[in-house]
């Protein structure tokens, strides 16, 4: 026998359970979770609030629901959730953000209390708790957009990044669809690989970089934008993929024309996986150009220009124009 809170199957036990039980061997007899609780205490629509489980997990997942009015309930571990959450807000831009507390729902040490996240101050809080957020947004918050190509801005990085455009159009070529992993090689930044994940929760990403300085600021970029399960592998291709998870979809960003490297990748694929390979190196281009006469795809080239001051006036800078492959492999 089993003795569990709340619903079993929101995060709870009956999740670990079923993937060793069968179903029809389980009788489940479910509660109201922690989030139906918390709603309820507070008045608020479930359906119209984000909840999150912060149970066990990174702090930093919270980071993608951080918009101005939104409402969150998170589960946290234990008694430091809370004031972590806060310094987390204050850090971030969103210091007054209303913070409440709830603790032991459901139980005679039930106890709610209130509070701007810089000025958090709550003692003893029950290990038992849940926090609901009321999301207020000062002017410098760093706020995620839902739409792809985020500002380059956002990201940290030495240059060796996707441009925002260019970024926005990989994103479309690449096409996330639920559940996918995407190996992002050459990943620079790690921005395509970051904004892939952020298209839904379900989507996975190895990246593959060589440079194990960009190895770690990539990990920090995960972090920073709230998909600190990305995963980072130091190396060069095409030694560094072997004995990977089969992937779905590859982005070839970098080292593409080295030796053994676009075969390694075509053969990777999975049959129905989808390459998108961007180049702006000569080699790099002559390479994707044999690959599309031989095996076909949409080849596309991109330009982009943005204005810049020219002495007193305005002019288009040109960026450095981009060559991309897209290809199915059948």
């Amino acid at each position: 026998m089993v003795l569990a809170s709340g619903d079993p199957f929101l995060y709870g036990v009956g999740a670990t359970l079923s993937r060793h039980v069968a179903a029809e061997e389980m009788r489940t007899i479910p509660a109201p979770s922690a989030f139906s609780l918390a709603a309820s205490r507070l008045g608020w629509p479930l359906q119209d609030v984000a909840t999150i489980s912060l149970h066990g997990r990174p702090i930093d997942l919270i980071r993608p629901h951080l918009h101005a009015g939104r409402r969150i309930i998170a589960l946290t571990s234990d008694e430091k959730g809370p004031g972590d959450l806060a310094t987390l807000l204050a850090a971030t831009g969103f210091g007054q953000s209303q913070l409440t507390v709830l603790e032991a729902l459901g139980g005679p040490r039930e106890r709610q209390r209130s509070t701007v996240a810089t000025q958090f101050d709550l003692a003893d809080v029950d290990p038992l708790n849940v926090c609901a957020l009321e999301i207020a947004a000062g002017e410098r918050a760093r706020i995620l957009p839902f739409a792809s190509g985020f500002e380059d801005a956002l990201f940290e990085h030495d240059g060796q990044i996707t441009k925002r455009e260019i970024r926005a159009v990989t994103l479309s070529a690449l096409a996330p669809r639920h559940g996918e992993l995407l190996w992002d090689i050459g990943a620079g930044s790690g921005s395509v690989g970051i904004e892939w994940m952020l298209a839904h929760p379900s989507l996975k990403t190895i990246a593959i970089e060589q440079s194990p300085e960009r190895a770690a600021r990539i990990a920090r970029n995960a972090s920073a934008f709230g998909v600190p399960h990305l995963a980072v592998v130091e190396g060069t291709a095409p030694g560094a993929l072997t004995g990977l998870p089969e992937p779905d979809v590859i982005f070839l960003g970098g080292g593409g024309s080295e030796p053994g490297v676009i075969d390694a990748v075509i053969a990777a694929l999975k049959r129905g996986g989808r390459l998108v390979a961007n180049a702006v190196t000569l080699e790099m281009e002559a390479v994707l150009l044999s690959e599309h006469a031989t095996r076909g795809g949409l080849l596309t080239r991109i330009e982009i220009s943005r204005a810049e001051p020219i002495g007193g006036m305005s002019g288009w800078r040109p960026a450095m124009p981009v060559t991309q492959w897209r290809w199915t492999k059948g």
